[in-house]
C-alpha cells in the first residue's frame, strides 16, 4: 500500500536526484506545472520519473484567475496535458490575478471581493475544473495594502467560491500570517473561520521584513525557513481541522536538500500525531 501523504517539498531542479533517492514516510513533492508544460525534454523527464515513484502535486502560477476575462485556453490546455500525464494528487491556482490583455504582471495581484468579482471568478474556476475533470484548490494570497470597495472578508469570499463551484482551499498560512501582520487583523481569528471540510491542502513558507520599510511590512518571500509564529499556527490549525498534505514551500535561496527535508520533517511528525490522536 502506498504511503498516505502527510508533508511535502517543492521539487526544484538542484534537488532532483535527491529527491529520486529519498525514502522519507509520507513524502510528495509539488511542483509548479508552467515550468513542465512543454512536450519533452529534461526536466519534464525528472518529472516523470518522480511522478513514478512519489505523489505530485500541481501549483499553478499563471492562469490569472481573479483578472477580468477568462483564463488562456491554450495555457489550460497545456495544464491539462501535464495534468493527464503525471496523474497529481492535488491541483490549485491562487486567488489573485496577473494577466490582462495578453500583459503578464510579475506578482499575483490582488482585488476588490466584490459580488461581481466571485461571480467572475467562479465562472473562471468552472472553467479550469471543466477542463481538467477535477476539482481543483484555491490559495489564499498574501497581502500588503488594504484595499477599497470589499464586500466580503477573504475568508467568507473563499468560502462562497468554494461553495459556488465545489472547489476547495489550499490554505497557505504564512500567508495568512503576512497578510495579518500588515493589514492589522488577526491571523488567529482567520484560521479559526476556515471551513474544516474545504481545507484539501496547506503551504508553509518563509518571509522576510521589506528592505525599506523593514518589519512594519513583511514579504512572502519564500526564501527562508517557515517561522515560529507560522509553526504556532499551523498547530492550531491541524488542531481544529486534522491533518492535512502539507507543502514546506521555497522558492528562493534555495538551501540543501537536507535542510528542506528538516522543515519537512517538522510538518510530518505534526500530521502524523495529529492523525495518531484523532
Amino acid at each position: 500500500m502506498t504511503p498516505q501523504p502527510t508533508a511535502g517539498l517543492s521539487l526544484k531542479p538542484q534537488h532532483y536526484a535527491e529527491a529520486l533517492a529519498c525514502r522519507s514516510d509520507g513524502l510528495w513533492f509539488e511542483a509548479h506545472p508552467e515550468n513542465y508544460m512543454a512536450a519533452g525534454g529534461p526536466r519534464l523527464a525528472w518529472l516523470d520519473a518522480i511522478a513514478r515513484d512519489r505523489p505530485i502535486s500541481l501549483h499553478g502560477v499563471g492562469l490569472s484567475l481573479a483578472a477580468d476575462e477568462a483564463p488562456d485556453e491554450d495555457h489550460l490546455a497545456a495544464l491539462k496535458r501535464l495534468v493527464d500525464r503525471v496523474q497529481p494528487i492535488l491541483v490549485s491556482e491562487h486567488l489573485a490575478w496577473s494577466m490582462r490583455r495578453g500583459v503578464y504582471a510579475p506578482d499575483l495581484l490582488p482585488f476588490p471581493r466584490t459580488a461581481a468579482a466571485l461571480g467572475r471568478i467562479a465562472d473562471n474556476v468552472d472553467r479550469m475544473q471543466a477542463v481538467l475533470g477535477r476539482r481543483v484548490l484555491i490559495e489564499n494570497p498574501a497581502l500588503y495594502l488594504p484595499l477599497t470597495g470589499h464586500d466580503f472578508g477573504e475568508v467568507e469570499f473563499l468560502t462562497a467560491l468554494a461553495r459556488r463551484t465545489g472547489c476547495g482551499l489550499l490554505v497557505d498560512v504564512n500567508n495568512v500570517h503576512v497578510s495579518a501582520h500588515n493589514l492589522g487583523y488577526s491571523a488567529e481569528a482567520y484560521l479559526d473561520a476556515a471551513p474544516a471540510e474545504l481545507v484539501g491542502e496547506i503551504h508553509l513558507a518563509g518571509h522576510a521584513p521589506d528592505e525599506r520599510l523593514g518589519a512594519t511590512m513583511l514579504i512572502d518571500t519564500h526564501g527562508a525557513a517557515v517561522a515560529e509564529p507560522v509553526w504556532a499556527l499551523y498547530a492550531r490549525l491541524i488542531g481544529r481541522i486534522g491533518a492535512r498534505p502539507t507543502l514546506i514551500e521555497r522558492d528562493d535561496a534555495i538551501p540543501a536538500f537536507a535542510g528542506l527535508l528538516a522543515e519537512r520533517d517538522r510538518a510530518h511528525d505534526l500530521l502524523t500525531r495529529e492523525r495518531e490522536y484523532a
